[in-house]
């Protein structure tokens, strides 16, 4: 029954992402997010109360995901700048394997539709992005930047990449990924 039930739910966030990212939240009805599921409107209403429920519960999982891929073998890198490198790739590589997902963080990140509350759950899964952005600042590999500003042009590069990569299709995804990190460290890194 479990099984049935995650089944279900996941059907729904995946028929709330695909639609959401097509056709906006106005536009997406909880009927069509019902019908793409495969599941009748009055089981969606028994995983998500409401509509911001449903969009809220999205972006959590979305974004949970992304930190999970973020985070990836960071730890195990040996120089700080090797760390912030290799969440750069792991972002990338994220951003580029799960397209409708990184299209859907970016579409809603600023969204009046995710609640305060969401937010504040979902920072909690990014506490070693923030704390790694802390340790450049307090040894000194960043410049006399505000942690905010690095972390927003760390996130707001990686969307440029993705774009370059998925639209002007480089001969070397590795290069412009690498690239794309020297551009972003030749700022923040302290000179």
């Amino acid at each position: 029954m479990k099984k049935q039930v995650e089944d279900k739910k996941a059907a729904l966030l995946q028929a709330a992402l695909n639609l959401f990212t097509e056709k906006g939240f106005h536009g997406t009805s909880t009927a069509q997010i019902s019908k793409e599921a495969g599941v009748a409107t009055g089981t969606l209403f028994n995983y998500f109360p409401t509509k911001e429920d449903l969009i809220n519960g999205l972006y959590f999982d979305v974004k949970g995901k992304l930190s999970r891929s973020m985070s990836k073998d960071v730890d195990s890198q040996s120089t700080f700048k090797d760390k912030f490198r290799k969440m750069w790739y792991n972002l990338i590589e994220w951003g580029l394997n799960n397209q409708e997902d990184f299209r859907f963080v970016d579409q809603f990140c600023s969204s009046p539709y995710i609640t305060d509350y969401t937010r504040e759950v979902v920072m909690e899964e990014y506490v070693f992005y923030h704390d790694l952005v802390m340790e450049g600042i307090t040894n000194g590999e960043f410049g006399d930047y505000p942690e905010g500003m690095i972390i927003s042009m760390f996130y707001q590069s990686s969307r440029t990449i993705v774009d370059f990569i998925l639209y002007s299709k480089p001969q070397d995804k590795n290069k412009a990924i690498e690239d794309g990190f020297e551009i972003i460290w030749k700022g923040l890194a302290k000179s």
